[in-house]
Formats: structure tokens, C-alpha cells, sequence
């Protein structure tokens, strides 16, 4: 029997110190002390301005000065020897921190139960050691707004940093929005055998079921608003009061939908209960870009590199419609939404440099992921840009950060920390070459 013991005891520290070795030797950066001045960079603003061998200089995890001549008197001179400055990179909306093997349920934690679910919050489900985290970091994206997603009111959003202990530290905009999941309002038939489409008549017609489903939310917020108006007998109703914001457009009520007929609808929406609006998907935006203009409606576009949704479309139709926005005086950003887009969300850098190559400039496409992406959070007030008093969120590349062949991210600051842009693959890949021999 003592042998027996033994031998479990020397079992479990084993898998207990394998556990330990197997994790990154990674954690947040301690907050900026003193003042650092990063001189001789090629400075993209974000705004579309670009500062030639330009300097800027924060403390306090804020810029101080900015400039081709800023002054660094008592600073920590870092020179850049011409690399190029950007403002941290935003995912404007994803489920990162939120799943983290998709195949695996006990790690998914986006979605819940029930249709109306107003009062879910994402932040505080969100997972700050998600080890996926650290890969949008080393491509210099450090912000995100984590998304739920599930029923048709999913729930509330919130914007992150991304180097903390724990989503208390990270929160940057509490419960910046409500998330609307607008049902397909089209009729798709099933495949029957040989390959011919069929229409299954044991069924009801979606598009009356996806009709249904808006009403019931047009009857929720109707009640919500006279719950708001002070009509509740003194009974405190969570669902509604979560959604208090909507009404005075301190949050976003952002609906997720494609077709042109589901973001007229949403337009409908916000035009009866003056909300302010953002498209999230709008992949047909650009056949109705005049109306979203004329609506003050912002769009996050899905990633470029996708096919289009109907067989009537060019192409490259996703590469086009941010230049049709842009052209059209919409405020546009592009996201992984949904889906497996957390581990795809890396790659947001790429797909606004694949858009620069179909019709917008590199500064518009870099505006579409840190402004653009900024505004439509309503953090624009401190991101998004490098200008003084904004906080110093700075990525800083050998290459164009647009450009998968050429960027190469070696330094970024979140609020002035300089964080660890480590990860697990890069470990990995450290790894198998030291066994191999890989010089």
C-alpha cells in the first residue's frame, strides 16, 4: 500500500511539472516608467498623414510629442534607423479570449442559451491566458472588441488590450454595444437527390420564421423602452436594463447581416428607436452604400479574402467593396466574425493590404483597421491614431505591416508598456529547429 502511494505521488508532480514546462514563460509588461523617445521612424499616423524620419515621444502610457522635430530632452532615445511606426492594429469585432479549440465544447464560451440575451456580458468570459491571443499580438494587432454570439440578441460587447492578467485589467470600453443576429430573410431550397434543389414543404417558410424572430425583438425593445420610460411598477427587468444605452446611443447596436433587404431592415430598426447603427458582415453594403451614407451607418466588413455570396458576382467583389464604401463616404472596418475567425484574426493586417491592391490607398486600407475600426467602438478619443495626448498603443515593423512577405513586427507598446511579442508558435518553431539543427 505505501509503495502504491508512492508511486501516485511521483505521478501527479510529474504531470504537474510537465504542466508548467509546457506553458510560455509569458506575462503582461509591467507598466511604462520614464519617458521613451523613438526617433527616425517612418511614422504612419493612421489619419492618412505619414511623417518621414519623424519622432514621437510618450510617458505616463501617453503621447507626449509627435513630430518631425519632437523634443526628447530627458528621454530614452530609441532610434528606429527608418522603420516604420503604426498605431496598434484594432480586430473590431471577433470571439477571441472567448473559444479556444473549437472542436473542444468545454472551451467555447460565446454563445447561450435562450434567444433573448441582452444581459449576457462577453468581458467576463473572456480568457486572457488564451494562447491565441499572443499570435495577433506578433502581427500587431493589440486591441479587440470580443463579440458573443447566440440567440438573436446575443449579448453585449467590450474592447480589450491585449497583454493582461485577467479581464478586469484588459477592459479598455466596458459594454460598448448589443449584438442583433438578424435572421436570413431569404428562402435558400435544400439539395434533393441528383443534385436538384427542392423545397422542403414539411417545413416552415424560413423567411416567415425569420420575420417572426425580428417582431418578437421589434415587441422587446418597444417594452424596454417603456420599461425605460419608467412604466416597470418598481420591478427591476436585467434584460432591459441592459439595454438603457441603446436608447441614449451610449452603445452601438450592432447587427450582424449581409443581404440587402436584412440591412434595410436594421435601418428600420434604427430609425424607430434612434439607436446608433453598425452593419457587421454587409458583404452586399456596396449595392446600397448611398443609403448607408445618407444613414450615418458604419460596416464591418467580413474578410476579403472570401468568395462573394452570389454566383452573380464579380469575383473579386470582397476585394472591391471597401473602395465602393470608401468611395461612398461610408466609415468601413474588416473583422474574422464568427466561426473559427479568433485563430484567422492574425491575418486582419493582410486582408486590409489585399483591399489596398483594389482601390484604396495603403494609408485608407491602414485607416480601415485602426480609425475607422476606432470610431465605430467609440475609442477614438484614445486609439486608433498616434497623436498627442492619445495613448501610446505603437506598433513598430521593418516592413509594410499590409504586407505579409515584407512585415516583420519587432516591437510593439500597449499604453506605453513594451510588450512580449512572443508566442506559442513561435516557440515551437524555435524548438523544431534547434532539433534538427536548423540554422
Amino acid at each position: 500500500m505505501k509503495k502504491y502511494s508512492t508511486a501516485i505521488i511521483v505521478f501527479l508532480i510529474s504531470f504537474f511539472s510537465l504542466s508548467v514546462f509546457a506553458q510560455e514563460n509569458m506575462y503582461p509588461a509591467a507598466a511604462q516608467t520614464g519617458t521613451i523617445a523613438l526617433t527616425n521612424g517612418m511614422i504612419h499616423v493612421g489619419n492618412g498623414q505619414v511623417i518621414a524620419n519623424g519622432t514621437i515621444v510618450f510617458s505616463n502610457g501617453k503621447i507626449t510629442d509627435i513630430g518631425p522635430t519632437a523634443s526628447v530632452v530627458g528621454a530614452t532615445v530609441i532610434n528606429l534607423n527608418g522603420k516604420d511606426v503604426y498605431p496598434g492594429l484594432i480586430a473590431p469585432s471577433t470571439n477571441l479570449g472567448l473559444i479556444e479549440i473549437s472542436s473542444v465544447r468545454s472551451t467555447i464560451d460565446y454563445s447561450e442559451l435562450g434567444d433573448i440575451n441582452t444581459s449576457i456580458r462577453a468581458i467576463v468570459a473572456y480568457n486572457t491566458d488564451s494562447k491565441v491571443i499572443n499570435t495577433l499580438r506578433s502581427n500587431g494587432i493589440l486591441l479587440a472588441n470580443i463579440v458573443p454570439r447566440g440567440g438573436t440578441l446575443s449579448g453585449s460587447s467590450s474592447v480589450v488590450q491585449l497583454d493582461a492578467w485577467n479581464w478586469e485589467d484588459a477592459a479598455y470600453k466596458m459594454d460598448n454595444g448589443i449584438h442583433f443576429n438578424m435572421p436570413a430573410l431569404i428562402n435558400r431550397p435544400s439539395q434533393g437527390g441528383g443534385g436538384r434543389r427542392r423545397q422542403n414543404v414539411d417545413q416552415e417558410d424560413p423567411v416567415k420564421q425569420g420575420l417572426d424572430r425580428i417582431e418578437a425583438v421589434r415587441k422587446f425593445f418597444r417594452e424596454a423602452k417603456a420599461y425605460l420610460a419608467g412604466n416597470n411598477n418598481g420591478a427591476t427587468n436585467l434584460k432591459f436594463e441592459a439595454v438603457k444605452g441603446l436608447f441614449n446611443q451610449s452603445q452601438t447596436f450592432f447587427v450582424h447581416c449581409d443581404l440587402v433587404k436584412e440591412m434595410m431592415m436594421a435601418i428600420d430598426f434604427a430609425k424607430e428607436f434612434g439607436f446608433k447603427l453598425v452593419i457587421v458582415g454587409g458583404t452586399d453594403s456596396w449595392m446600397i452604400a448611398d443609403q448607408l451614407q445618407a444613414n450615418h451607418v458604419a460596416v464591418i466588413l467580413p474578410e476579403p479574402h472570401s468568395l462573394p455570396p452570389t454566383d452573380d458576382d464579380d469575383i473579386d467583389q470582397p476585394y472591391k467593396t471597401g473602395a465602393a464604401l470608401q468611395k461612398a463616404g461610408v466609415l468601413f472596418s474588416i473583422c474574422f466574425d464568427g466561426g473559427d475567425g479568433f485563430s484567422q484574426q492574425r491575418n486582419l493586417p493582410f486582408e486590409a493590404g489585399t483591399m489596398a491592391a483594389y482601390g484604396l490607398t495603403k494609408e485608407e486600407a491602414l485607416s480601415a483597421i485602426t480609425l475607422n475600426a476606432a470610431k465605430i467602438l467609440g475609442i477614438d478619443d484614445r486609439t486608433g491614431t498616434l497623436e498627442k495626448g492619445k495613448d501610446a498603443n505603437i506598433v513598430i515593423s521593418t516592413g509594410d505591416i499590409l504586407d505579409m512577405k515584407s512585415s516583420t513586427i519587432t516591437k510593439a507598446y500597449i499604453q506605453g508598456r513594451d510588450i512580449n511579442l512572443d508566442n506559442k508558435q513561435k516557440q515551437l518553431f524555435e524548438r523544431y529547429k534547434y532539433k534538427y539543427g536548423i540554422k
